[in-house]
């Protein structure tokens, strides 16, 4: 069965000549049996003729250069051509004349240059086998000469559809995949500023608060650790983003760091934030638990880089149909001064609306903005139902 199955594949890797030589050969033994001489397409009522040596060249003329019929057309047509006038000016009528229009389909559909040419120079050819079969046989009616042109012309015009048909399609898929590429770049930016973004803005900010604290050993030893941690950590991330960008790997990049990590490493960083968390967390939560992790980490970053040292609230909601997500930082609040200066860190402007990408995508609501009070607030409501193999 293994040997079966593998046909298919070894087919494909021939060659195309080796690929269209059967039909020919097909073609070329009906064209040899003795029952079907005189059977074959028969124009302009020249009498029929007992197979010879001439006839067999015309047989082979019209059948075998189908071998080509992929990589050279227009040899194969043009050679297909004159065994088929032979076949006809003499009267032999043979089966073989079938490979005509195969020829010329053939040609509509793989000739690439001088389309135009080759089809003027088929007409021409036709009208010129036309007059001479006219002069030596019975002759043909007006009538049945553009008949059997326009059967000609249709062989010809199927191959022509047949390669607009391929390169329409073969636009779609060049669309598709740019499409898959754009997207598939647009992930992995937006996942590389979630999780650097966070680390680093942590880090800056953290360096930015040692400047302040040379004359409390104590506090900046403390801070230094954290910077180092958090450095830590941002290159255990990346890592594990690397890994996941493996298509060979199928694990999630938050599956190893819960949201109270988040919320530590950002205290540590000089930012009080309370944290609640109520419900329980799915065991397989996929997508959404994804997106709450990268809701959290990002408002938590925005909080560091633009209000740092001012109370944050993180209240994460965990229920069996969604997961909401609000974390609200007070602007208007007392601010720690050992820390850097607002705007200290400066920011892309692609982390909310990346988020609001991620939410929406999984048919979630998303909302950031200012609020009564002097408060900024991210919230976030989104589907537990997602499935994991969504790519939010």
């Amino acid at each position: 069965m293994s040997t079966l199955r593998r046909l298919p594949h070894v087919w494909q890797r021939l060659d195309v000549t080796l690929r269209d030589l059967p039909l020919a050969l097909l073609i070329l033994t009906a064209s040899l049996i003795p029952d079907l001489h005189n059977h074959g397409t028969q124009l302009g009522g020249v009498p029929d003729r007992p197979m010879d040596s001439l006839g067999l060249l015309a047989a082979a003329l019209q059948c075998l250069p189908l071998a080509g019929r992929r990589r050279w057309p227009a040899l194969s047509l043009a050679l297909v051509a004159v065994g088929f006038s032979l076949d006809q000016l003499n009267g032999y009528h043979l089966y073989a004349g079938t490979a005509m229009p195969i020829a010329l389909m053939s040609a509509g559909a793989h000739l690439g240059r001088y389309r135009r040419t080759a089809m003027a120079a088929a007409s021409v050819a036709y009208v010129a086998l036309a007059l001479a079969l006219s002069r030596l046989g019975s002759g043909e009616s007006l009538p049945e000469w553009v008949m059997y042109y326009a059967a000609l012309a249709l062989a010809w015009g199927i191959g022509a559809w047949l390669r607009s048909f391929r390169a329409a399609e073969a636009e779609r898929r060049r669309l598709v995949a740019e499409a898959t590429r754009t997207a598939e770049r647009t992930r992995i930016a937006r996942e590389l500023h979630d999780v650097v973004t966070h680390h680093v803005t942590a880090m800056v900010v953290q360096a930015e608060a040692a400047r302040y604290l040379t004359a409390a050993p104590d506090r900046l030893d403390q801070t230094l650790t954290s910077v180092t941690d958090t450095g830590r950590q941002a290159i255990t991330d990346l890592r594990r983003l690397l890994d996941v960008l493996n298509p060979d790997h199928d694990r999630d990049p938050s599956s190893d760091e819960g949201l109270a990590s988040v919320v530590e490493r950002t205290r540590r960083s000089g930012q009080p934030v309370a944290f609640s968390e109520e419900g329980e967390p799915s065991a397989s939560p996929g997508s959404a638990g994804l997106v709450a992790h990268r809701v959290v980490q990002e408002a938590l970053t925005n909080a560091l880089k633009h209000a740092h040292g001012r109370p944050t609230s993180v209240r994460v909601h965990h229920r069996p149909e969604e997961i909401t997500v609000t974390v609200s930082t007070d602007r208007s609040g007392p601010t720690d001064r050992s820390g850097p200066p607002d705007g200290a860190v400066p920011g892309g402007g692609r982390g909310l609306a990346g988020l609001r990408e991620r939410v929406e995508v999984l048919g979630g609501d998303f909302s950031a903005r200012p609020e009564e009070g002097g408060r900024f607030t991210v919230r976030a409501r989104i589907p537990a139902h997602a499935p994991a193999g969504t790519r939010p």
